[in-house]
Protein backbone atom coordinates (compact mmCIF):
# COMPACT_ATOMS: atom_id res chain seq x y z
CA UNK A 1 0.00 0.00 0.00
CA UNK A 2 1.29 3.49 -0.91
CA UNK A 3 1.76 5.93 1.96
CA UNK A 4 -0.28 8.98 0.92
CA UNK A 5 1.80 11.23 3.19
CA UNK A 6 4.81 10.79 0.90
CA UNK A 7 4.91 13.22 -2.06
CA UNK A 8 3.93 11.78 -5.42
CA UNK A 9 5.97 12.49 -8.52
CA UNK A 10 2.86 13.38 -10.50
CA UNK A 11 4.31 16.65 -11.74
CA UNK A 12 4.68 18.04 -15.19
CA UNK A 13 7.90 19.79 -16.20
CA UNK A 14 8.07 23.09 -18.06
CA UNK A 15 11.10 24.86 -19.44
CA UNK A 16 12.80 26.56 -22.36
CA UNK A 17 16.48 25.57 -22.21
CA UNK A 18 17.32 28.16 -19.56
CA UNK A 19 14.79 27.43 -16.82
CA UNK A 20 13.12 24.23 -15.54
CA UNK A 21 10.18 23.96 -13.14
CA UNK A 22 8.04 21.14 -11.76
CA UNK A 23 4.32 21.85 -11.54
CA UNK A 24 2.01 19.62 -9.50
CA UNK A 25 -1.62 18.94 -10.48
CA UNK A 26 -2.54 20.92 -7.35
CA UNK A 27 -1.19 24.05 -9.18
CA UNK A 28 1.89 24.24 -6.91
CA UNK A 29 5.25 24.95 -8.52
CA UNK A 30 7.16 22.60 -6.23
CA UNK A 31 10.64 22.97 -7.72
CA UNK A 32 12.44 25.80 -9.47
CA UNK A 33 16.12 26.79 -9.43
CA UNK A 34 17.29 30.17 -10.69
CA UNK A 35 19.03 31.38 -12.74
CA UNK A 36 20.35 27.99 -13.98
CA UNK A 37 19.32 24.35 -13.71
CA UNK A 38 21.97 23.77 -11.02
CA UNK A 39 21.48 27.05 -9.11
CA UNK A 40 20.03 27.19 -5.58
CA UNK A 41 16.30 26.62 -5.45
CA UNK A 42 13.68 29.35 -5.19
CA UNK A 43 10.81 26.90 -4.75
CA UNK A 44 11.62 23.56 -3.11
CA UNK A 45 8.35 22.37 -1.62
CA UNK A 46 9.24 18.97 -3.06
CA UNK A 47 11.97 18.67 -0.41
CA UNK A 48 10.28 20.52 2.45
CA UNK A 49 6.60 21.48 2.50
CA UNK A 50 7.15 24.11 5.19
CA UNK A 51 10.51 25.69 4.43
CA UNK A 52 11.04 24.97 0.74
CA UNK A 53 8.75 27.57 -0.79
CA UNK A 54 6.07 27.28 -3.47
CA UNK A 55 3.95 29.20 -5.97
CA UNK A 56 0.32 28.19 -6.40
CA UNK A 57 -3.19 29.35 -7.23
CA UNK A 58 -5.39 27.68 -4.63
CA UNK A 59 -9.15 27.62 -5.25
CA UNK A 60 -11.36 28.68 -2.37
CA UNK A 61 -13.88 25.88 -2.22
CA UNK A 62 -14.41 22.48 -0.68
CA UNK A 63 -12.74 19.56 -2.46
CA UNK A 64 -11.64 21.25 -5.69
CA UNK A 65 -10.93 18.92 -8.60
CA UNK A 66 -7.88 19.39 -10.79
CA UNK A 67 -6.54 17.60 -13.82
CA UNK A 68 -3.32 18.38 -15.65
CA UNK A 69 -2.17 17.61 -19.19
CA UNK A 70 0.22 18.97 -21.76
CA UNK A 71 -1.16 21.08 -24.55
CA UNK A 72 -0.75 18.72 -27.50
CA UNK A 73 2.79 18.51 -28.90
CA UNK A 74 4.24 21.11 -26.51
CA UNK A 75 5.90 21.57 -23.14
CA UNK A 76 3.03 23.83 -22.05
CA UNK A 77 0.93 22.53 -19.16
CA UNK A 78 -2.80 23.11 -18.82
CA UNK A 79 -4.43 22.48 -15.44
CA UNK A 80 -8.22 22.33 -15.34
CA UNK A 81 -9.53 23.49 -11.92
CA UNK A 82 -13.16 22.81 -11.00
CA UNK A 83 -15.01 24.22 -8.01
CA UNK A 84 -18.63 24.34 -6.94
CA UNK A 85 -18.88 27.94 -8.16
CA UNK A 86 -17.05 27.60 -11.44
CA UNK A 87 -14.09 26.38 -13.42
CA UNK A 88 -10.85 27.86 -14.73
CA UNK A 89 -7.71 26.78 -16.57
CA UNK A 90 -4.10 27.56 -15.73
CA UNK A 91 -1.54 27.54 -18.53
CA UNK A 92 2.01 27.12 -17.19
CA UNK A 93 4.99 27.52 -19.46
CA UNK A 94 8.44 29.00 -19.92
CA UNK A 95 8.32 31.30 -22.95
CA UNK A 96 10.20 29.99 -25.96
CA UNK A 97 9.55 32.35 -28.83
CA UNK A 98 10.79 31.51 -32.35
CA UNK A 99 12.93 34.30 -33.84
CA UNK A 100 14.11 33.14 -37.24
CA UNK A 101 16.57 30.26 -36.83
CA UNK A 102 16.84 30.77 -33.07
CA UNK A 103 14.46 31.19 -30.14
CA UNK A 104 14.06 33.84 -27.46
CA UNK A 105 14.07 32.04 -24.10
CA UNK A 106 14.09 34.48 -21.16
CA UNK A 107 14.52 33.29 -17.58
CA UNK A 108 10.80 33.50 -16.92
CA UNK A 109 7.83 31.37 -15.88
CA UNK A 110 4.40 32.46 -17.11
CA UNK A 111 1.04 31.50 -15.59
CA UNK A 112 -2.12 32.48 -17.47
CA UNK A 113 -5.44 31.88 -15.70
CA UNK A 114 -8.48 31.70 -17.96
CA UNK A 115 -12.06 31.47 -16.57
CA UNK A 116 -14.28 28.84 -18.19
CA UNK A 117 -17.45 28.74 -16.10
CA UNK A 118 -18.88 30.91 -13.34
CA UNK A 119 -16.64 33.16 -11.25
CA UNK A 120 -14.65 30.95 -8.85
CA UNK A 121 -12.28 32.47 -6.30
CA UNK A 122 -8.67 31.52 -5.66
CA UNK A 123 -5.74 32.68 -3.54
CA UNK A 124 -2.32 33.32 -5.00
CA UNK A 125 0.27 31.62 -2.81
CA UNK A 126 3.57 33.25 -3.70
CA UNK A 127 6.18 32.04 -1.24
CA UNK A 128 9.69 32.14 -2.73
CA UNK A 129 12.44 30.85 -0.43
CA UNK A 130 15.75 31.55 -2.20
CA UNK A 131 18.97 29.65 -1.56
CA UNK A 132 17.31 26.34 -0.69
CA UNK A 133 15.04 28.01 1.85
CA UNK A 134 17.90 29.64 3.73
CA UNK A 135 16.75 33.17 2.82
CA UNK A 136 13.46 34.63 3.98
CA UNK A 137 13.02 37.26 1.30
CA UNK A 138 11.89 40.86 1.64
CA UNK A 139 9.06 41.82 -0.71
CA UNK A 140 8.93 45.26 -2.27
CA UNK A 141 5.55 46.22 -3.79
CA UNK A 142 5.91 47.97 -7.13
CA UNK A 143 3.46 48.98 -9.79
CA UNK A 144 1.96 45.80 -11.16
CA UNK A 145 3.72 43.34 -8.89
CA UNK A 146 6.44 42.53 -6.39
CA UNK A 147 10.23 42.62 -6.39
CA UNK A 148 12.34 40.32 -4.23
CA UNK A 149 16.03 41.13 -3.82
CA UNK A 150 18.18 43.44 -5.92
CA UNK A 151 18.93 43.20 -9.61
CA UNK A 152 20.82 41.61 -11.32
CA UNK A 153 20.00 38.77 -8.90
CA UNK A 154 16.49 39.78 -8.00
CA UNK A 155 13.23 37.94 -8.59
CA UNK A 156 10.32 39.84 -10.08
CA UNK A 157 6.61 39.06 -10.17
CA UNK A 158 4.32 40.98 -12.48
CA UNK A 159 0.58 40.43 -12.42
CA UNK A 160 -2.84 41.95 -12.89
CA UNK A 161 -3.92 40.47 -9.54
CA UNK A 162 -3.99 43.23 -6.91
CA UNK A 163 -0.67 43.13 -5.06
CA UNK A 164 -2.40 43.59 -1.71
CA UNK A 165 -4.40 40.39 -2.36
CA UNK A 166 -1.17 38.45 -2.82
CA UNK A 167 0.46 39.96 0.25
CA UNK A 168 -2.59 39.35 2.45
CA UNK A 169 -3.58 35.95 1.07
CA UNK A 170 -6.94 37.38 -0.02
CA UNK A 171 -8.91 35.46 -2.62
CA UNK A 172 -9.37 36.98 -6.05
CA UNK A 173 -12.42 36.36 -8.21
CA UNK A 174 -11.55 34.66 -11.50
CA UNK A 175 -14.07 36.60 -13.57
CA UNK A 176 -11.57 37.49 -16.29
CA UNK A 177 -8.12 36.37 -17.41
CA UNK A 178 -5.32 36.78 -14.87
CA UNK A 179 -1.60 36.49 -15.38
CA UNK A 180 1.39 35.88 -13.10
CA UNK A 181 4.83 36.29 -14.66
CA UNK A 182 7.96 35.44 -12.69
CA UNK A 183 11.38 36.52 -13.93
CA UNK A 184 14.98 36.56 -12.75
CA UNK A 185 17.52 39.34 -13.11
CA UNK A 186 15.24 41.93 -14.68
CA UNK A 187 11.51 42.64 -14.61
CA UNK A 188 9.60 41.02 -17.46
CA UNK A 189 8.53 43.24 -20.31
CA UNK A 190 5.11 41.59 -20.44
CA UNK A 191 2.50 43.73 -18.75
CA UNK A 192 -0.93 42.72 -20.04
CA UNK A 193 -3.16 39.72 -20.60
CA UNK A 194 -2.83 40.23 -24.34
CA UNK A 195 0.97 40.10 -24.24
CA UNK A 196 0.94 36.93 -22.09
CA UNK A 197 -1.58 35.33 -24.44
CA UNK A 198 0.60 36.19 -27.42
CA UNK A 199 3.66 34.74 -25.64
CA UNK A 200 1.68 31.56 -24.96
CA UNK A 201 0.49 31.29 -28.56
CA UNK A 202 4.00 31.75 -29.94
CA UNK A 203 5.47 29.26 -27.45
CA UNK A 204 2.87 26.66 -28.47
CA UNK A 205 3.61 27.32 -32.14
CA UNK A 206 7.35 27.05 -31.52
CA UNK A 207 7.12 23.71 -29.76
CA UNK A 208 4.83 22.35 -32.47
CA UNK A 209 7.28 23.43 -35.13
CA UNK A 210 10.06 21.56 -33.28
CA UNK A 211 7.87 18.49 -32.95
CA UNK A 212 7.14 18.43 -36.69
CA UNK A 213 10.83 17.81 -37.34
CA UNK A 214 10.87 14.65 -35.19
CA UNK A 215 11.34 11.39 -37.13
CA UNK A 216 9.17 9.09 -35.03
CA UNK A 217 9.18 5.28 -34.98
CA UNK A 218 6.13 3.31 -36.03
CA UNK A 219 5.83 1.89 -32.50
CA UNK A 220 4.79 3.91 -29.41
CA UNK A 221 5.14 7.16 -31.35
CA UNK A 222 3.20 9.37 -28.93
CA UNK A 223 5.25 8.12 -25.97
CA UNK A 224 8.47 8.69 -27.90
CA UNK A 225 7.34 12.20 -28.74
CA UNK A 226 6.71 13.04 -25.09
CA UNK A 227 10.13 11.63 -24.22
CA UNK A 228 11.73 13.74 -26.94
CA UNK A 229 10.07 16.88 -25.60
CA UNK A 230 11.22 15.98 -22.09
CA UNK A 231 14.81 15.36 -23.23
CA UNK A 232 14.88 18.70 -25.03
CA UNK A 233 14.17 20.44 -21.71
CA UNK A 234 17.33 18.92 -20.18
CA UNK A 235 19.59 20.72 -22.68
CA UNK A 236 21.04 23.99 -21.32
CA UNK A 237 21.13 26.19 -24.38
CA UNK A 238 23.74 28.66 -23.14
CA UNK A 239 26.56 26.08 -23.09
CA UNK A 240 25.29 22.86 -24.70
CA UNK A 241 25.44 20.94 -21.40
CA UNK A 242 22.72 18.32 -20.90
CA UNK A 243 21.69 17.53 -17.33
CA UNK A 244 20.73 14.14 -15.94
CA UNK A 245 17.61 15.35 -14.13
CA UNK A 246 15.89 18.51 -12.91
CA UNK A 247 16.07 17.66 -9.20
CA UNK A 248 18.23 16.67 -6.30
CA UNK A 249 17.71 14.32 -3.36
CA UNK A 250 14.60 12.40 -4.34
CA UNK A 251 15.64 9.03 -2.88
CA UNK A 252 16.19 5.95 -5.01
CA UNK A 253 14.50 3.94 -2.26
CA UNK A 254 12.47 5.14 0.72
CA UNK A 255 14.15 5.02 4.10
CA UNK A 256 17.67 5.02 2.67
CA UNK A 257 20.62 7.39 2.28
CA UNK A 258 20.49 7.01 -1.51
CA UNK A 259 19.94 10.64 -2.44
CA UNK A 260 22.02 12.46 -5.04
CA UNK A 261 22.09 15.74 -6.89
CA UNK A 262 21.47 15.09 -10.59
CA UNK A 263 21.23 18.69 -11.82
CA UNK A 264 24.60 18.44 -13.56
CA UNK A 265 25.96 17.29 -16.88
CA UNK A 266 27.17 13.68 -16.75
CA UNK A 267 29.08 13.18 -19.97
CA UNK A 268 27.77 9.62 -20.20
CA UNK A 269 24.11 10.54 -19.82
CA UNK A 270 24.50 13.47 -22.19
CA UNK A 271 25.99 11.25 -24.89
CA UNK A 272 23.03 8.89 -24.60
CA UNK A 273 20.61 11.83 -24.87
CA UNK A 274 22.43 13.11 -27.95
CA UNK A 275 22.10 9.73 -29.65
CA UNK A 276 18.40 9.39 -28.78
CA UNK A 277 17.64 12.83 -30.21
CA UNK A 278 19.81 12.17 -33.26
CA UNK A 279 17.82 9.03 -34.01
CA UNK A 280 14.73 11.23 -33.89
CA UNK A 281 16.38 13.61 -36.39
CA UNK A 282 17.38 16.33 -33.93
CA UNK A 283 21.05 17.20 -34.33
CA UNK A 284 21.39 20.71 -32.91
CA UNK A 285 21.53 19.40 -29.36
CA UNK A 286 24.35 17.02 -30.30
CA UNK A 287 26.34 19.73 -32.03
CA UNK A 288 25.97 22.00 -28.99
CA UNK A 289 27.05 19.20 -26.65
CA UNK A 290 30.13 18.46 -28.79
CA UNK A 291 31.04 22.13 -28.39
CA UNK A 292 30.60 21.80 -24.61
CA UNK A 293 32.72 18.65 -24.62
CA UNK A 294 35.53 20.38 -26.48
CA UNK A 295 35.41 23.28 -24.03
CA UNK A 296 35.67 21.13 -20.91
CA UNK A 297 38.31 18.89 -22.50
CA UNK A 298 40.51 21.91 -23.12
CA UNK A 299 40.26 22.84 -19.43
CA UNK A 300 41.93 19.65 -18.21
CA UNK A 301 41.44 15.88 -17.75
CA UNK A 302 37.93 14.66 -18.43
CA UNK A 303 35.80 13.92 -15.39
CA UNK A 304 32.43 12.18 -15.21
CA UNK A 305 30.28 15.21 -14.39
CA UNK A 306 30.35 18.99 -14.71
CA UNK A 307 28.23 21.98 -13.81
CA UNK A 308 26.13 23.32 -16.67
CA UNK A 309 28.67 26.10 -17.12
CA UNK A 310 31.55 23.61 -17.27
CA UNK A 311 32.39 23.91 -13.57
CA UNK A 312 34.73 21.14 -12.47
CA UNK A 313 34.37 21.19 -8.68
CA UNK A 314 30.93 20.12 -7.45
CA UNK A 315 31.57 19.85 -3.73
CA UNK A 316 28.96 17.68 -2.05
CA UNK A 317 27.22 18.89 1.11
CA UNK A 318 24.13 18.12 3.17
CA UNK A 319 21.35 20.64 3.76
CA UNK A 320 20.17 19.63 7.20
CA UNK A 321 17.68 22.48 7.51
CA UNK A 322 15.40 20.85 4.92
CA UNK A 323 13.29 17.88 6.02
CA UNK A 324 13.81 16.11 2.71
CA UNK A 325 11.59 14.06 0.42
CA UNK A 326 9.95 11.50 2.72
CA UNK A 327 12.60 12.41 5.32
CA UNK A 328 15.56 11.51 3.09
CA UNK A 329 18.77 13.56 3.42
CA UNK A 330 19.16 16.51 1.07
CA UNK A 331 22.44 16.83 -0.83
CA UNK A 332 23.74 19.45 -3.20
CA UNK A 333 26.83 18.95 -5.30
CA UNK A 334 28.06 15.54 -6.34
CA UNK A 335 31.33 13.88 -5.34
CA UNK A 336 31.25 11.76 -8.50
CA UNK A 337 33.21 14.55 -10.20
CA UNK A 338 36.30 13.12 -8.48
CA UNK A 339 35.78 9.54 -9.66
CA UNK A 340 37.52 7.59 -12.37
CA UNK A 341 34.98 6.16 -14.78
CA UNK A 342 36.67 4.45 -17.69
CA UNK A 343 33.59 4.28 -19.90
CA UNK A 344 33.69 8.04 -20.57
CA UNK A 345 36.17 7.94 -23.44
CA UNK A 346 34.19 5.39 -25.40
CA UNK A 347 30.90 7.24 -24.96
CA UNK A 348 32.44 10.53 -26.02
CA UNK A 349 33.87 8.94 -29.17
CA UNK A 350 30.50 7.31 -29.89
CA UNK A 351 28.96 10.75 -29.63
CA UNK A 352 31.60 12.38 -31.80
CA UNK A 353 31.43 9.62 -34.39
CA UNK A 354 27.64 9.58 -34.79
CA UNK A 355 27.39 13.38 -34.96
CA UNK A 356 30.45 13.97 -37.16
CA UNK A 357 29.53 11.12 -39.51
CA UNK A 358 25.97 12.30 -40.08
CA UNK A 359 25.81 13.83 -43.57
CA UNK A 360 23.44 16.51 -42.30
CA UNK A 361 26.18 17.92 -40.06
CA UNK A 362 28.95 20.11 -41.46
CA UNK A 363 32.10 19.67 -39.38
CA UNK A 364 33.95 22.98 -39.58
CA UNK A 365 37.14 21.83 -37.83
CA UNK A 366 37.78 18.09 -38.38
CA UNK A 367 41.40 18.45 -37.25
CA UNK A 368 40.22 19.59 -33.81
CA UNK A 369 37.81 16.66 -33.63
CA UNK A 370 40.58 14.21 -34.47
CA UNK A 371 42.93 15.75 -31.90
CA UNK A 372 40.27 15.08 -29.27
CA UNK A 373 39.70 11.55 -30.60
CA UNK A 374 43.44 10.78 -30.43
CA UNK A 375 43.50 11.98 -26.85
CA UNK A 376 40.41 9.97 -25.88
CA UNK A 377 41.64 6.75 -27.49
CA UNK A 378 45.00 7.13 -25.76
CA UNK A 379 43.29 7.59 -22.40
CA UNK A 380 41.06 4.57 -23.05
CA UNK A 381 44.05 2.39 -23.86
CA UNK A 382 45.71 3.44 -20.61
CA UNK A 383 42.50 2.76 -18.66
CA UNK A 384 41.96 -0.68 -20.21
CA UNK A 385 42.66 -3.44 -17.74
CA UNK A 386 42.58 -1.10 -14.72
CA UNK A 387 40.01 -0.54 -11.98
CA UNK A 388 37.42 2.23 -11.93
CA UNK A 389 34.22 3.09 -10.08
CA UNK A 390 32.01 1.93 -12.92
CA UNK A 391 28.76 3.01 -14.50
CA UNK A 392 26.94 2.84 -11.15
CA UNK A 393 29.51 5.05 -9.44
CA UNK A 394 30.39 2.77 -6.55
CA UNK A 395 32.23 4.84 -3.98
CA UNK A 396 34.17 2.06 -2.24
CA UNK A 397 34.16 -0.83 -4.73
CA UNK A 398 36.73 -0.28 -7.51
CA UNK A 399 36.97 -3.11 -10.05
CA UNK A 400 37.47 -3.86 -13.72
CA UNK A 401 33.83 -3.47 -14.67
CA UNK A 402 32.68 -5.10 -17.87
CA UNK A 403 30.79 -2.04 -19.07
CA UNK A 404 33.79 0.22 -18.56
CA UNK A 405 36.19 -2.20 -20.23
CA UNK A 406 33.80 -2.60 -23.16
CA UNK A 407 33.72 1.15 -23.66
CA UNK A 408 37.53 1.25 -23.65
CA UNK A 409 37.35 -1.14 -26.59
CA UNK A 410 34.62 0.98 -28.18
CA UNK A 411 36.86 4.06 -27.96
CA UNK A 412 39.58 2.45 -30.10
CA UNK A 413 37.21 0.61 -32.44
CA UNK A 414 35.02 3.61 -33.24
CA UNK A 415 37.98 5.94 -33.10
CA UNK A 416 39.43 3.94 -35.98
CA UNK A 417 36.31 4.68 -38.03
CA UNK A 418 36.81 8.39 -37.50
CA UNK A 419 40.49 8.12 -38.37
CA UNK A 420 39.58 6.50 -41.70
CA UNK A 421 36.89 9.10 -42.30
CA UNK A 422 39.40 11.90 -41.87
CA UNK A 423 42.14 10.34 -43.98
CA UNK A 424 44.42 8.65 -41.47
CA UNK A 425 44.35 4.92 -42.33
CA UNK A 426 47.62 4.22 -40.51
CA UNK A 427 46.17 5.47 -37.24
CA UNK A 428 43.01 3.46 -37.84
CA UNK A 429 45.03 0.32 -38.47
CA UNK A 430 47.00 0.86 -35.27
CA UNK A 431 43.85 1.23 -33.17
CA UNK A 432 42.19 -1.76 -34.82
CA UNK A 433 45.28 -3.87 -34.10
CA UNK A 434 44.99 -2.95 -30.42
CA UNK A 435 41.22 -3.25 -30.11
CA UNK A 436 40.76 -6.69 -31.71
CA UNK A 437 42.66 -8.75 -29.08
CA UNK A 438 41.34 -6.55 -26.28
CA UNK A 439 37.77 -7.31 -27.39
CA UNK A 440 38.49 -11.03 -27.19
CA UNK A 441 39.95 -10.60 -23.71
CA UNK A 442 36.88 -8.72 -22.49
CA UNK A 443 34.55 -11.34 -23.92
CA UNK A 444 36.55 -14.20 -22.43
CA UNK A 445 36.82 -12.70 -18.96
CA UNK A 446 33.37 -11.16 -18.66
CA UNK A 447 31.36 -14.26 -19.56
CA UNK A 448 31.14 -16.79 -16.73
CA UNK A 449 30.45 -20.11 -18.46
CA UNK A 450 29.63 -21.84 -15.20
CA UNK A 451 26.99 -19.26 -14.29
CA UNK A 452 25.85 -18.76 -17.87
CA UNK A 453 25.91 -14.98 -18.08
CA UNK A 454 28.07 -11.92 -18.51
CA UNK A 455 29.20 -10.65 -15.13
CA UNK A 456 29.47 -7.16 -13.74
CA UNK A 457 33.27 -7.24 -13.63
CA UNK A 458 35.92 -9.22 -15.45
CA UNK A 459 36.39 -12.64 -13.82
CA UNK A 460 33.34 -11.81 -11.70
CA UNK A 461 30.15 -13.46 -10.54
CA UNK A 462 27.43 -10.80 -10.22
CA UNK A 463 24.82 -10.08 -12.90
CA UNK A 464 24.53 -6.48 -14.05
CA UNK A 465 21.79 -5.06 -16.28
CA UNK A 466 24.22 -2.76 -18.10
CA UNK A 467 25.50 -5.85 -19.92
CA UNK A 468 22.22 -5.89 -21.85
CA UNK A 469 23.81 -3.08 -23.89
CA UNK A 470 26.72 -5.22 -25.14
CA UNK A 471 25.12 -5.90 -28.56
CA UNK A 472 24.21 -2.22 -28.95
CA UNK A 473 27.84 -1.31 -28.27
CA UNK A 474 29.00 -3.87 -30.83
CA UNK A 475 30.94 -6.16 -28.50
CA UNK A 476 28.79 -9.18 -29.36
CA UNK A 477 25.98 -10.14 -31.70
CA UNK A 478 22.54 -10.41 -30.05
CA UNK A 479 22.08 -13.98 -31.33
CA UNK A 480 25.35 -15.16 -29.73
CA UNK A 481 24.55 -18.02 -27.33
CA UNK A 482 26.40 -16.21 -24.56
CA UNK A 483 24.10 -13.21 -24.83
CA UNK A 484 20.98 -15.36 -25.18
CA UNK A 485 21.81 -17.18 -21.97
CA UNK A 486 22.59 -13.86 -20.27
CA UNK A 487 19.12 -12.52 -21.02
CA UNK A 488 17.57 -15.72 -19.67
CA UNK A 489 19.69 -15.57 -16.51
CA UNK A 490 18.96 -11.91 -15.85
CA UNK A 491 15.24 -12.58 -16.08
CA UNK A 492 15.66 -15.12 -13.28
CA UNK A 493 18.08 -13.13 -11.18
CA UNK A 494 17.27 -9.44 -11.60
CA UNK A 495 13.56 -9.17 -12.39
CA UNK A 496 11.13 -8.45 -9.58
CA UNK A 497 7.41 -7.95 -10.23
CA UNK A 498 8.12 -7.45 -13.91
CA UNK A 499 10.82 -4.80 -13.35
CA UNK A 500 14.56 -5.18 -13.71
CA UNK A 501 17.02 -4.15 -11.01
CA UNK A 502 20.53 -2.94 -11.84
CA UNK A 503 22.11 -5.69 -9.73
CA UNK A 504 21.33 -7.67 -6.58
CA UNK A 505 24.54 -7.69 -4.56
CA UNK A 506 25.11 -5.21 -1.69
CA UNK A 507 26.80 -1.95 -2.63
CA UNK A 508 28.18 1.00 -0.64
CA UNK A 509 24.79 1.54 1.01
CA UNK A 510 23.62 -2.04 1.51
CA UNK A 511 21.02 -3.96 -0.46
CA UNK A 512 19.46 -2.32 -3.51
CA UNK A 513 15.69 -2.67 -3.72
CA UNK A 514 14.38 -0.32 -6.41
CA UNK A 515 14.25 -1.06 -10.11
CA UNK A 516 16.39 1.35 -12.11
CA UNK A 517 13.87 2.32 -14.77
CA UNK A 518 16.16 2.38 -17.80
CA UNK A 519 17.23 -1.22 -17.08
CA UNK A 520 13.72 -2.44 -17.83
CA UNK A 521 13.77 -0.60 -21.16
CA UNK A 522 17.17 -2.19 -21.87
CA UNK A 523 15.53 -5.53 -21.15
CA UNK A 524 12.69 -4.80 -23.57
CA UNK A 525 15.17 -3.82 -26.28
CA UNK A 526 17.32 -6.89 -25.65
CA UNK A 527 14.26 -9.15 -25.97
CA UNK A 528 13.48 -7.56 -29.31
CA UNK A 529 17.06 -7.96 -30.54
CA UNK A 530 17.18 -11.67 -29.72
CA UNK A 531 13.94 -12.36 -31.56
CA UNK A 532 11.49 -12.43 -28.65
CA UNK A 533 9.61 -9.48 -30.10
CA UNK A 534 6.18 -10.20 -28.67
CA UNK A 535 7.65 -10.47 -25.17
CA UNK A 536 9.53 -7.21 -25.75
CA UNK A 537 6.26 -5.47 -26.55
CA UNK A 538 4.66 -6.87 -23.39
CA UNK A 539 7.54 -5.62 -21.23
CA UNK A 540 7.54 -2.22 -22.95
CA UNK A 541 3.81 -1.71 -22.59
CA UNK A 542 3.94 -2.77 -18.95
CA UNK A 543 6.60 -0.12 -18.33
CA UNK A 544 4.42 2.56 -19.90
CA UNK A 545 1.92 1.89 -17.12
CA UNK A 546 4.39 3.28 -14.58
CA UNK A 547 4.64 6.72 -16.20
CA UNK A 548 2.92 9.49 -14.30
CA UNK A 549 -0.24 11.17 -15.52
CA UNK A 550 1.57 13.34 -18.06
CA UNK A 551 3.84 10.57 -19.39
CA UNK A 552 7.02 11.29 -17.42
CA UNK A 553 9.38 8.89 -15.64
CA UNK A 554 11.76 9.27 -12.72
CA UNK A 555 14.97 7.32 -12.17
CA UNK A 556 13.53 4.37 -10.22
CA UNK A 557 10.38 2.37 -9.60
CA UNK A 558 9.57 0.58 -6.36
CA UNK A 559 8.75 -2.99 -7.49
CA UNK A 560 6.45 -3.51 -4.51
CA UNK A 561 4.26 -0.43 -4.83
CA UNK A 562 4.91 0.85 -8.35
CA UNK A 563 5.80 4.26 -6.89
CA UNK A 564 8.11 6.48 -8.93
CA UNK A 565 11.27 7.28 -6.97
CA UNK A 566 14.61 8.88 -7.67
CA UNK A 567 15.28 12.19 -9.35
CA UNK A 568 12.67 13.47 -11.76
CA UNK A 569 12.20 13.63 -14.65
CA UNK A 570 15.13 11.39 -15.50
CA UNK A 571 16.68 11.90 -18.92
CA UNK A 572 18.29 8.45 -18.89
CA UNK A 573 14.93 6.70 -18.49
CA UNK A 574 13.41 8.58 -21.42
CA UNK A 575 16.48 7.73 -23.50
CA UNK A 576 15.83 4.05 -22.77
CA UNK A 577 12.21 4.42 -23.84
CA UNK A 578 13.20 6.07 -27.12
CA UNK A 579 15.81 3.45 -28.05
CA UNK A 580 13.59 0.50 -27.12
CA UNK A 581 10.66 1.91 -29.09
CA UNK A 582 12.78 2.54 -32.19
CA UNK A 583 14.27 -0.99 -32.07
CA UNK A 584 10.89 -2.64 -31.53
CA UNK A 585 9.34 -0.52 -34.28
CA UNK A 586 12.04 -1.38 -36.82
CA UNK A 587 11.74 -5.09 -36.10
CA UNK A 588 7.94 -4.95 -36.30
CA UNK A 589 8.27 -3.20 -39.66
CA UNK A 590 10.59 -5.97 -40.83
CA UNK A 591 8.19 -8.64 -39.60
CA UNK A 592 5.30 -7.11 -41.54
CA UNK A 593 7.36 -5.98 -44.58
CA UNK A 594 6.52 -2.32 -44.00
CA UNK A 595 9.34 -1.00 -46.16
CA UNK A 596 7.36 0.63 -48.95
CA UNK A 597 5.68 3.99 -49.20
CA UNK A 598 2.16 4.18 -47.77
CA UNK A 599 2.56 0.94 -45.81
Amino acid sequence: MIDVSIPRLDHGVIGNGRVLALVAPTTHIDWLCLPRFDSPSVFARLLDADRGGTFALCPVCDAPETSMAYVANTNVLRTDVRCQDGRFDIFDYAPRIPTGVTVDAPIEIHRLIVPREGAPRARVVFDPRPDYGRIRPVFTPVEGGLDIGDSPHGIHLRTNVPVSYIENGQAVRIDGPKYLVLSYGRPPTIDSVASVQRSLDLTIAGWRAWVKTCALPSFADTHVLRSALCLKLHAFTETGAIIASATTSIPEALGTERTWDYRYCWLRDAAFVVEALRRLSHLAEGEAFVSFLRDVAEEGPLQPVYGVGGERELHEEHLDHLSGFAGAPVRIGNAAYQQRQHDLMGEMILCLETIASDPRVVVEDPEAIMRLVVRLVGEAQKAAGTDDTGLWEYRTMPARYTFSQTLCWVAASRGARLARRYGNPAQAQEWDAWSAPFREEVLARSFNAELGYFTQALDGQYPDASNLLLPTLGLIEPNDPRFLSTVDAYERLLVENGLMLRYRHPDDFGATTSAFSICSFWWAEALALIGRLDEAIIVFNRLLGYANGVGLFSEDIDPGTGRLLGNFPQAYTHVGLVHAAITIGELLDARHSRFRAWT
